[in-house]
């Protein structure tokens, strides 16, 4: 059977590709997780000087509500920025702002195809002997992408540009006006951190760093010999203080039941990595700093998802989903960071 958005994927298509006749869009399946954009693989046919062309697609669209809000010209120039560099990510294709051609914006990339991402695959087993290396990849390519120069890149011209001493004060405001928003019940645990951390400010970045906002395990497409073919899911990329995304991957839920960060490997064993590659140190006291902000900031997403499954904004199982499973996890992981548990 045809899936709905096929024949206006293809229309659409015909529209940006001036030298193809034919556009036909085939095998459409909605991928399953991603609360914050719906995405889609399908494969993408037309002739074009009189021969048969295919190309694998994904098409990455804004759901009526997401778990979070952000817009999505900020991913697609995140990923067209790092396109041929020592960070590996999909090819962008196309951007579409304007509601018209499918209801909602979205944008479309070639798909990097034959790979996992999943980490209750990579955790069952068969990739034991290749986590030594994924682990050294997964932190040498971010320890790339802290090291990147975003002018050079053309992100400062995309992105917010924060002071170097304002870069944890603009992310704690925004995470923390989620929950004044979004909140069902009262969150003691959190706002104890949030009290926290506004007492005891980090210093100030070493530099202006892209930051990808969600570089975890699960977040990258990996394969049996322990290389990883594309980074993913830059909906909350933005500029700011490196140490940031090295502290999300060391949220304690990120541990996946291990004790390791990322399930892969120790934690100093990570930062050593990610040092050798960024050309930066870590300063422990800002590191843990960061990290309670991340565990913060990830009890915000949990809660902000419910509030758009509790709100009607978007009914969708996957936004209930992180709440259900993450809350109770969070509040836990808070407390181990700040000692108390």
């Amino acid at each position: 059977m045809t899936h709905p958005l096929a024949p206006r994927v293809a229309a659409y298509l015909a529209t940006r590709m001036p030298a193809a006749s034919d556009v036909s869009v085939e095998a459409m399946e909605r991928i399953s997780g991603g609360a914050s954009r719906e995405t889609y693989r399908f494969v993408a046919r037309w002739r074009e000087d009189g021969q048969p062309q295919k190309r694998r697609m994904i098409l990455r669209r804004d759901p009526p509500a997401s778990l979070i809000d952000t817009e999505r010209r900020i991913e697609f120039e995140a990923y067209r920025a790092f396109a041929g560099s020592a960070v590996p990510v999909p090819e962008m294709l196309f951007l579409e702002e304007g509601d018209g051609p499918l209801d909602h914006p979205f944008f479309i990339a070639a798909e990097i195809a034959g790979f996992q991402a999943s980490p209750q695959v990579l955790f069952a087993g068969a990739y034991d002997a290749v986590l030594p290396q994924l682990a050294m990849r997964k932190w040498t390519i971010l320890g790339e992408i802290a090291k990147a120069d975003p002018a050079a890149l053309g992100l400062t011209g995309v992105m917010e540009v924060p002071a170097l001493d304002a870069c944890w004060t603009r992310e704690l405001d925004y995470w923390e006006a989620v929950f004044d928003g979004d909140e069902a019940e009262p969150l003691p645990i959190a706002r104890a951190a949030i009290r926290w951390l506004r007492a005891h400010p980090p210093p100030r970045a070493q530099k202006l760093a892209v930051v990808h906002g969600d570089y975890r395990t699960g977040n990258f497409l990996y394969d049996a010999a322990g290389e990883i073919h594309g980074v993913l899911d830059w909906e909350m990329a933005h500029l700011g203080d490196p140490l940031e995304d090295l502290a999300w991957g060391f949220n304690p839920v990120w541990q996946f039941g291990r004790g390791l960060a990322g399930g892969l490997l120790p934690q100093a064993d990570a930062v050593a990595i990610w040092e050798r590659a960024s050309g930066l140190t870590v300063d422990p006291a800002a590191l843990h700093w960061w990290t309670l902000f991340n565990c913060v900031k990830g009890q915000a997403i949990w809660v902000g998802s419910a509030a758009a499954f509790i709100k009607g904004g978007n009914r969708e199982p996957i936004m209930i989903y992180p709440a259900w499973w993450l809350l109770n996890a969070q509040d836990r992981a808070i407390l181990k960071v700040m000692g108390r548990l």
